[in-house]
């Protein structure tokens, strides 16, 4: 699910130029990032799987040195060629992060065929109830634009845009809390 809605994002089409490459690696990119984030965060999915988040706790929202070495295979796997497009635009996320702490909306994503039911909103939505009471703010990023009025209807305030070097996506930072 998160491979086709994901299908035509900008800094997905970064990554993988070539379409066919995308749809192929994408099903174990989400993959590798939906067992990750399980560790250092939550997953929330709705109960029909049309769309689903993924977070990252406080003070783990950085993907560290350690951790990219001891997924080196798992990474190579899942992006070949196009890895080095891949640490770039992650490096330049790192790059943007808010200080403090915060919890991360790290991944948001809706069935394309599911989309504009309620099923993205509910599933952020439960996540923002979860982490409520921590008192810390949620932070994301998106690349595609018309995502910025999605995210301000759920209390999202756009903080910053930037743009990954080398010919890399815009991106918008937005905090929430």
């Amino acid at each position: 699910m998160l491979a086709r809605a994901f299908a035509d994002d900008p800094a997905i089409a970064f990554i993988f130029p070539d379409a066919t490459e995308r749809a192929r690696r994408l099903p174990r990119f989400f993959a590798l990032l939906f067992d990750a984030d399980a560790l250092t965060g939550m997953r929330l999915l709705t109960a029909g799987g049309e769309a689903a988040t993924l977070w990252r706790a406080p003070q783990q929202t950085r993907t560290g040195t350690l951790d990219l070495l001891r997924r080196a295979w798992p990474l190579w796997r899942a992006f070949g060629g196009a890895l080095g497009r891949a640490l770039a635009v992650s490096k330049a996320i790192d790059a943007h992060f808010p200080s403090g702490n915060f919890w991360y909306l790290h991944i948001a994503g809706c069935d394309p065929s599911a989309q504009g039911q309620g099923f993205g909103a509910a599933v952020v939505r439960s996540g923002l109830e979860r982490v409520a009471g921590s008192g810390l703010p949620t932070y994301l990023e998106t690349a595609t634009e018309k995502n910025i009025a999605f995210y301000r209807s759920l209390g999202f305030a756009v903080t910053g845009d930037w743009v990954v070097p080398n010919g890399g996506p815009r991106f918008w930072s937005m905090l929430r809390g």
